[in-house]
């Protein structure tokens, strides 16, 4: 099964991590860019992998053990170097902080909602959190190397927090579905969407577990 092409889009994914993290050390003003479309290649295959999944009739459990981690070890390790590197102000480490903790929070969540044979579905919301968060962490990556009229820094910047609040709230909304089964004692069936959006069974994943 690592043979399909939506299991290759998630290990390419996963792969384009080292890549992305060593161009983040290097000084200047082309390595930015570069890592910016590695990036933005890795975030496009993160919906490419479940549409093609669906249509080709080739989900499977490989797939949605990876797509999900594949995800939270890309944004975690550009949230990581992005801090680490100095490229966002100090403020901005609050909404960095508050994104790994929620991704932290849903991932047990639905550990632990696996154990009862319950599954926490993907809301809408959450995919335009992954959305906003995916361009705003595009913009960080360029930073100070983008063109003097556009202030990469600043728009990265606004939409990270941007992406926290909506972390919160989704965040919240997971919680809450989650907490109502753990309280039950609920041993089958599927998790009552988060009452704020639309909730959308995941293949391997509906566009970002990041989400």
């Amino acid at each position: 099964m690592i043979q399909t092409l939506p299991n290759l889009l998630t290990i390419g994914r996963i792969a384009a991590i080292p890549v992305v993290v060593a161009l983040l050390f290097v000084d200047g003003r082309i390595a930015p860019w570069v890592a910016c479309i590695a990036f933005t290649i890795a975030a496009v295959t993160d919906i490419l992998d479940g549409y093609l999944a669906r249509a080709m009739k080739t989900e499977s459990r490989l797939g949605r053990l990876l797509d999900p981690i594949a995800d939270k070890l890309l944004v975690g390790a550009v949230l990581l170097m992005l801090v680490g590197t100095g490229r966002v102000s100090e403020p901005t480490i609050v909404p960095a902080v508050v994104i790994l903790c929620r991704e932290i929070l849903v991932s047990g969540l639905r550990e632990h909602l696996a154990q009862l044979n319950v599954s926490l579905p993907v809301t809408w919301l959450a995919k335009w959190k992954t959305f906003v968060q995916m361009v705003a962490l595009g913009f960080l990556i360029v930073g100070d190397a983008g063109p003097d009229l556009i202030p990469a820094r600043l728009i990265g910047e606004v939409g990270l927090w941007a992406a926290a609040v909506v972390t919160l709230i989704t965040g919240w909304d997971y919680l809450k579905a989650a907490l109502s089964h753990v309280v039950s004692g609920a041993s089958a069936g599927q998790a009552r969407p988060p009452p704020r959006s639309v909730a959308t069974p995941r293949r391997t994943k509906s566009p970002p577990a990041t989400g």
